[in-house]
């Protein structure tokens, strides 16, 4: 099962309302707010980030950066960095399916991807949330208040700025 099948299927189970949308492929959060028709903040950016010795995900909107020291203070970490383009695709390799690269992961952890997740606080700011799912030409868009009852995240706090 893709990713965005298993997507699908959680959503379709929990009867949450959404739309799904195939496209060119988006490399940027900018390439994919235009094809998808959304502002940037809309955009839900899902980072696979190494904290201390574990892979954790956190997702913050598309129009700001990860600011890793309230991340630190927060988890008490002390050492934190990016996953590799390689440890991405190794981490979310599974069941037949290759893995997922830069630009694709969806903001979801468990049952979909194997990591502890965490949401910045900015992502209640806005009434949608869409995110490429799986692939950098599928792209998912749906309610902020549904996403947080299915994504069920680890954490809800501020680890983003706007540059």
């Amino acid at each position: 099962m893709t990713v965005l099948e298993a997507i699908r299927r959680l959503l379709e189970s929990r009867q949450i309302d959404f739309r799904e949308l195939h496209h060119e492929p988006t490399y940027t959060s900018e390439e994919a707010a235009r094809v998808r028709g959304e502002e940037l903040r809309h955009g839900g950016k899902a980072l696979l980030m190494k904290v201390n010795n574990d892979f954790s995900l956190f997702v913050l909107p598309a129009e700001r950066r990860v600011h890793s020291a309230m991340i630190r203070k927060q988890l008490g970490a002390k050492k934190m960095r990016f996953a590799t383009p390689e440890e991405l695709q190794q981490l979310t390799a599974g069941e037949g399916r290759p893995g997922l690269v830069p630009g694709s992961v969806p903001p979801f952890g468990e049952p979909i991807l194997p990591f502890p997740l965490y949401v910045d606080s900015g992502i209640r700011e806005n009434e949608r949330i869409a995110f490429n799912a799986g692939s950098l030409n599928d792209s998912v868009i749906m309610s902020v208040k549904d996403y947080f009852q299915v994504a069920c995240p680890e954490q809800v706090f501020s680890f983003s700025r706007l540059d």
